[in-house]
């Protein structure tokens, strides 16, 4: 009892206002409109970052990014007062409710650099499409993998920026001329952004046999151990995937065993009702 509902303890016509509500926010359409204005408001948001735009139609842009967080807040005020506490319950709910108290806060002085998070609001539409939580779920489930394979990755990194300086410090020392440099040269060559003209040759001028080194750092970092990351990442969607089958499969079992229960019901009624019109029909027994 202690655990009731502050909803359930209401009076009737709050209990029937927030049966409204909850029916509201959940209705497709409502969320729909929602999805429409995160969309405008991040188109503005972005518009507001050309001085053409704001110089052409400022102001108009301005007015629609306050009548978009005021929906915002309404939409949350109603969700707050359908669902009550078991709104905080809800990840998602959480995560679209920091989104929007960030926007809430002052951005005046020291907090100028918070009128440039108000752009995280475009982040809400992860929580208002199916497909992209169910990214985000994959891509959680994936962390405990990731994190011994990040792990892997930071050995290989250290073991190989303590080889890259001994070997190569004293004739470059601006790309190994200490354990950060290294670190962030072989970061540079494992993204294989530049590394061959940029880094490599230019060292393989001064050290023929430092490609075996370059090489095989490529081949266990950039072909290995970043494959790992994906195709941990995949795994965990596909379970995720299969989760979803299983939950969607015992949902529609629960459906057919309810409907069955329920016809079960109404077949019992009939019989009993049959018998009840057979019996009126006989008529009492004959003295």
């Amino acid at each position: 009892m202690a655990e009731m509902d502050v909803g359930d303890r209401a009076g009737p016509e709050t209990r029937t206002l927030q049966v409204r509500a909850r029916r509201l926010v959940e209705h497709e359409t409502f969320q729909r409109a929602v999805l429409a204005v995160i969309c405008i408001n991040a188109l503005t948001l972005g518009l507001e970052t050309s001085k053409a735009a704001m110089a052409a139609a400022g102001p108009l842009l301005v007015a629609i990014d306050r009548l978009a967080l005021a929906i915002f807040v309404a939409e949350l005020g109603l969700k707050l007062f359908a669902y009550r506490w078991r709104f905080f319950k809800d990840g998602w709910n959480l995560f679209d409710f920091v989104i929007v108290a960030i926007a809430l806060i002052p951005s005046e002085g020291g907090l100028s650099v918070l009128r440039a998070l108000r752009i995280l609001r475009a982040l809400r539409l992860v929580s208002g499409v199916a497909s992209m939580r169910k990214v985000v779920h994959g891509l959680l489930q994936a962390i405990p993998g990731m994190t011994s394979i990040i792990a892997l990755l930071v050995l290989v990194f250290y073991i190989c920026s303590v080889i890259a300086t001994k070997l190569f410090a004293a004739s470059f020392p601006e790309w190994f001329g200490g354990l950060g440099k290294s670190a962030y040269s072989l970061f540079q060559i494992m993204t294989l952004e530049s590394w061959s003209m940029g880094i490599v040759r230019p060292v393989m001028e001064v050290h023929p046999l430092s490609w075996v080194f370059f090489v095989a750092f490529i081949l266990l970092t950039s072909f290995t151990v970043l494959n790992l990351f994906i195709a941990v990442i995949v795994n965990a969607m596909q379970s995720q995937h299969e989760a979803d089958l299983r939950a969607a499969e015992n949902s529609a079992q629960d459906e057919r065993a309810r409907l069955l229960d329920e016809m079960t019901a109404i077949r019992t009624d009939l019989a009993r009702l049959e018998a009840a019109l057979d019996r009126r029909s006989a008529g009492p027994p004959s003295g």
